[in-house]
């Protein structure tokens, strides 16, 4: 006789009690979706209206749609010339022609001295001393040092002289792709292409057009053309005192002279070069 066969409980299908009522789907709701609906056709309402008063009048929707178009131009356009200039030399700036054009009229000569030189043909002696001058965070920071910020915004309020805290990215950006001056609009705009090279260059692409735009000297861009005019030789043969003497130049290359230093620009090169052997040397920059 077979002994009885358990039950498979896996496959026998659960007892189905009776179902409970469903109320009226509508007073399931949170009360908040109500006023939720309510503020989104409000929205909606006060878009539509000013939609119809801007079809309204020709004039006014013909404005708003050529600023929606210079808008996105403009935009777009940056962004493709920023993506270009990873890879093109940067040959002239704002900066530059800024220079030339004050030379109209006066005794001073107009010739500007600039050669571009690619990163690897050029003394790392130099890439850290402008680091260990400027910005010592440059390999870590994404653009902006906010703790340096932080301490200038302090100093400032007891300083006579305003100091600053750009970082090369952003010195970088102002010099290729904008104009001389202090104003919200063109503050907002380094920020914005900051953010850019930052994103699309990185930082040995940041370093290296610093390295070749920033201003050396009267008339003098980029540690090429200051070496081979100060120093009579390459960039690439640059040694530390010489690269601690162009970063020590830079906060004012108008008044501040490489080929003849004065006692405070003697002194900022020592402590350059100081500050290159705390870092480390050029392994500090070596990872860019």
């Amino acid at each position: 006789m077979n002994p009885q066969r358990p039950a498979n409980t896996f496959r026998t299908p659960p007892q189905q009690g009776p179902r409970p009522k469903t109320g009226n789907a509508s007073a399931q709701r949170p009360a908040s979706s109500g006023r939720a609906s309510s503020a989104e056709k409000s929205a909606s309402g006060k878009l539509a209206k000013v939609r119809r008063f801007i079809r309204e009048r020709p004039l006014l929707e013909r404005v708003y749609w050529t600023l929606l178009k210079t808008f996105l131009w403009l935009f777009f356009g940056s962004f493709a010339y920023v993506i270009a200039l990873k890879y093109v030399p940067v040959w002239i700036t704002p900066l530059i022609v800024t220079r030339w054009v004050d030379t109209f009229g006066t005794d001073e000569s107009s010739h500007v001295y600039k050669k571009w030189r690619s990163y690897d043909k050029i003394s790392k002696e130099a890439a850290l001393a402008v680091v260990s001058s400027e910005d010592q965070n440059f390999p870590t920071h994404w653009g902006f040092d906010f703790d340096e910020i932080q301490d200038a915004i302090k100093e400032n309020q007891t300083r006579k002289r305003p100091r600053g805290a750009s970082t090369i990215s952003q010195q970088v950006a102002k010099n290729v792709f904008l104009w001389n001056g202090r104003s919200y609009i063109r503050k907002g705009l380094e920020v914005y292409f900051t953010a850019l090279i930052e994103l699309i260059w990185g930082k040995k692409r940041i370093l290296e057009v610093y390295l070749n735009v920033a201003e050396t000297g009267p008339m003098t861009f980029g540690v090429e053309a200051a070496s081979q005019r100060y120093y009579g030789h390459s960039a690439a043969s640059l040694s530390r005192d010489e690269a601690a003497r162009i970063a020590a130049v830079l906060p004012n290359p108008r008044l501040f002279s490489i080929r003849k230093p004065s006692n405070y620009i003697q002194r900022r090169t020592r402590q350059i070069a100081r500050q290159m052997r705390y870092l480390g040397g050029q392994k500090y920059i070596r990872n860019l």
